[in-house]
């Protein structure tokens, strides 16, 4: 049901979210006031946040949420947080609401849903993709309890523990952007075109969903 949208590389990937994002802003904060993004994780969207963040917004209108989180110390520099922070997003928007993934994986877990419970539907949800297929700490073939977040317990990516938002809160939005960039992940879209059974096939398979992905991949997949 999501609809891919081929770019020719991660440069253009970052110009076409950031216009997608913008455009979603303006939407929601004359609907309703507010703008309330989850961020994601990883690298390929590090592009994009140092380009919002010298973009002209309503930034004080703006609510930053994310959709998981490593259980590392605040200030590690491998917190998906410290990378939003550094690339001055963070500063920028008028709420920024990270996951307190220094308290542990079942602690951090509780108090976000808390931070999140009333903020459903997202106005907008992004999601990177792992090689494996996962998406935000979402891996293949794990089984989750119920609940708006989740503590995630070995993970096969360092750290072990984690913190998640499950597939119904990152489902919760008015739009979503899956950006996919990386000649390492050409297996992961010809699975997921195919109808390969993967956490980020099964976030994504919304109307309201995009995939922004590298042409290339797309083409070599098939």
């Amino acid at each position: 049901m999501a609809e891919w949208q081929l770019l020719n590389d991660p440069a253009a990937i970052a110009a076409m979210a950031c216009e997608r994002i913008g455009r979603m802003a303006r939407r929601a904060i004359a609907a309703r006031g507010v703008f309330s993004l989850v961020l994601a994780g990883g690298s390929t969207p590090v592009l994009t946040y140092r380009q919002l963040a010298g973009s002209d917004q309503d930034w004080p209108a703006w609510r930053l949420f994310y959709g998981d989180e490593r259980c590392l110390p605040r200030e590690h520099p491998e917190r998906n947080s410290r990378m939003v922070e550094a690339t001055g997003l963070a500063g920028r928007a008028g709420e920024h609401h990270p996951i307190p993934a220094e308290l542990g994986a079942e602690a951090a877990a509780d108090a976000y849903t808390a931070t999140i419970r009333d903020q459903r539907p997202f106005d907008m949800v992004l999601l990177g993709v792992g090689e494996d297929g996962h998406t935000a700490s979402l891996f293949p073939g794990r089984e989750y309890a119920p609940g708006l977040v989740l503590a995630v317990h070995d993970a096969p990516k360092p750290p072990p523990e984690r913190v998640s938002l499950a597939p119904p809160a990152l489902r919760a939005c008015r739009e979503m952007l899956v950006l996919v960039s990386g000649a390492s992940k050409r297996d992961t879209v010809q699975a997921w075109r195919a109808g390969g059974s993967l956490p980020v096939a099964e976030v994504a398979d919304l109307p309201q969903a995009t995939i922004l992905a590298e042409r290339s991949l797309v083409e070599v997949a098939g």
